[in-house]
């Protein structure tokens, strides 16, 4: 069973708009004649797939699928432009991911990323299991949860990010409804921003902020860049002190972005959709 609730939020974060998750079942009766007959009951839906059992030896060698792992295993996101469905979902405990409901697994999702709570975005569902973009290389890497056994918690996020780099503008948006729209720069040609569906994975507030005090990384990474600043390469939104950046790419892959734009972005909930364009 799914654990609906509001989302946990990180430290140094405000709290976003966060809708509650209704299910609703109905029930519709086929009536015939005067007499209103109700027609045959539908069909029970089959159980879902059961995981195949993972050894805790087994698990302790799978790759973490975190900003610094790398999950060569995992399945390719099907549709890497789609719109993302909302739904996010939180590990309490550390999860077994599967290349697909019954398939072998192919790597472990922690209870956090880069000190923050892993919130990871649901981008399709059947019985029992979901399939959630991973923060791992290679970009667009996905892999399926088994819903059953407790230790989850699934929540609705209302906020998109949308990247345009051909226009250099990113747009917040809550329930559809434009919260904001501002002029960026992105990756130079050498070092490109990557385009994709992707997420919110994490807020850091630098101690002593040399260009940014809210830095928002990403689920994706340079296409180039293997390692920057000690770091595994990972794109990320954040701020820039020099306005005369905006409108250029400039950047080794990240979006920097105005101040307004950053104050928008830091009320977002984690595992909220990102979707970069070119």
């Amino acid at each position: 069973m799914r654990d609906h609730c509001r989302l946990d939020w990180p430290r140094r974060r405000a709290m976003g708009k966060v809708a509650a998750v209704t299910v609703v079942t109905a029930v519709a009766a086929l009536a015939t004649g005067c007499g209103g007959t109700a027609g045959p009951p539908h069909a029970a839906p089959p159980p879902p797939v059961q995981p195949v059992h993972v050894p805790a030896a087994q698990i302790a060698r799978l790759p973490a699928a975190t900003t610094y792992g790398t999950t060569a295993a995992a399945p390719p996101d099907p549709a890497p432009f789609a719109p993302e469905t909302g739904f996010v979902l939180h590990p309490e405990v550390t999860r077994v991911v599967y290349s697909r409901p019954g398939g072998p697994p192919v790597a472990e999702l922690p209870v956090t990323e880069l000190g923050s709570p892993t919130w990871v975005p649901v981008v399709a569902a059947q019985p029992g299991w979901d399939l959630v973009l991973l923060p791992a290389r290679p970009n667009r890497s996905t892999g399926w949860i088994y819903l059953g056994g407790g230790g989850l918690q699934t929540a609705y996020s209302a906020y998109q990010v949308q990247i345009n780099l051909a226009t250099l503008r990113l747009t917040v948006l809550d329930a559809g409804h434009s919260l904001g729209s501002w002029t960026v720069a992105d990756g130079t040609a050498g070092t490109p921003t990557p385009t994709g569906r992707t997420f919110l994975l994490a807020s850091l507030a630098p101690r002593h902020p040399t260009y940014s005090p809210l830095i928002l990384p990403l689920g994706t990474h340079s296409d180039t860049l293997s390692t920057y600043g000690g770091g595994p390469g990972t794109v990320g939104l954040h701020g820039w002190p020099d306005a005369a950046v905006f409108g250029h790419a400039a950047s080794h892959g990240c979006v920097r972005v105005p101040p307004a734009a950053l104050r928008a972005l830091s009320r977002i909930p984690l595992g909220s959709p990102v979707i970069i364009t070119s």
